[in-house]
C-alpha cells in the first residue's frame, strides 16, 4: 500500500489526546514516525500509553514529556526527536488550552497566551532551526490555529487573539522560512469535539444550536483533521505555503 508520509520524520505537540492524537496515528498509518510532547503528569503518561497501544507494535512511536509553556521544551522536544529518528521533516504546533471565561471575569489571559501563543512560537523555532540545517531538504511546519482565528466569541476574548497570532505566525514563518525550502501552513478547526470542550457541549440545547450552524450538520472529530493535516505534511502540497485550511464542517461562510 503507497503511503504518503513514508520514511518522514514528525513531531506533534500536545498529541496524547484530541486533535495531536488523530494526527499522531495517521502520521504513523502514513509511514512516518511520530515523536509526541505531553505535559509531564501521571495521567499524560497513562494517555500516551493508550496511544502507543492503539498505534500497535512496531510502530515507530516516542513522547517527549514537557511543559509546552516553558521555551526550553521546544528545543529539547526538538533535540531528542531528532536523537531517536535523525532527523525532522514535520512539526505540528498543536498544544493548546480554551476555557471559556467573561472578559470581566477574572485573568486568564498570561496562562492562555504562554501555552497557545508564547509556546507555539519557541516550539516553531526550535523545529524551524533543525529544519534549516537540513536545508535544502527543509520541512513542513503546521500550526493548529482555529476558526477562533477569524469570528468573534463572547467567552472566548483571551482565546481568540492566540489564535489569530498562530495564523499570523504561520503566514509570516512561511515568508522567513521559504529560502530554506520550509513551508509554513496553519489548520483552522471549526467546533471539534475534544476533551477542552466536552463540558460546554454537555448541553443538548448547546450542542443542538452548534450543529444547526454548521452546513454539514455535525460537530467535527479529531480525526477529521488528520487527513488535511497529512496533506500539509506531505508531497501533495508541495507548493502550498503561508496558506490557512478551514475544516469547520462550512460554518464559516454559513451565514444563516
Amino acid at each position: 500500500m503507497t503511503t504518503l508520509l513514508a520514511g518522514k520524520v514528525a513531531a506533534i505537540t500536545g498529541a496524547v489526546t484530541g486533535i495531536g492524537r488523530a494526527i499522531a496515528l495517521e502520521y504513523l498509518r502514513q509511514g512516518a514516525a511520530v515523536a509526541v510532547n505531553h505535559y509531564p503528569d501521571s495521567k499524560s503518561d497513562d494517555q500516551f500509553k493508550r496511544l502507543r497501544e492503539e498505534a500497535g507494535a512496531g510502530a515507530k512511536l516516542i513522547a517527549v514529556p514537557g511543559d509546552i509553556a516553558k521555551p526550553e521544551t521546544g528545543s529539547d522536544f526538538v533535540s531528542k526527536t531528532v536523537s531517536e529518528f535523525g532527523r525532522l521533516d514535520i512539526f505540528v504546533s498543536n498544544a493548546g488550552v480554551c476555557q471559556f471565561a467573561e472578559f470581566l471575569s477574572p485573568e486568564l489571559l498570561k496562562s492562555t497566551v504562554s501555552i497557545n501563543l508564547e509556546g507555539a512560537f519557541f516550539a516553531v523555532q526550535a523545529a524551524a532551526r533543525q529544519m534549516k540545517k537540513q536545508s535544502p531538504q527543509g520541512g513542513s511546519i503546521i500550526g493548529v490555529s482555529s476558526i477562533s482565528a477569524l469570528v468573534g466569541g463572547a467567552g472566548q476574548t483571551h482565546y481568540t487573539p492566540t489564535k489569530a497570532g498562530i495564523l499570523s505566525l504561520m503566514q509570516s514563518c512561511a515568508c522567513a522560512l521559504g529560502p530554506y525550502n520550509i513551508r509554513c501552513n496553519a489548520l483552522l478547526p471549526g467546533t471539534i469535539r475534544t476533551q477542552l470542550n466536552d463540558e460546554d457541549l454537555a448541553d443538548p440545547k448547546k450542542k443542538e444550536y452548534m450543529e444547526g450552524r454548521i452546513p454539514l450538520r455535525r460537530l467535527g472529530q479529531p480525526h477529521d483533521l488528520a487527513g488535511p493535516a497529512v496533506f500539509l505534511a506531505s508531497n501533495l502540497s508541495s507548493y502550498v505555503s503561508g496558506a490557512q485550511l478551514l475544516v469547520d464542517g462550512g460554518a464559516f461562510v454559513n451565514f444563516q
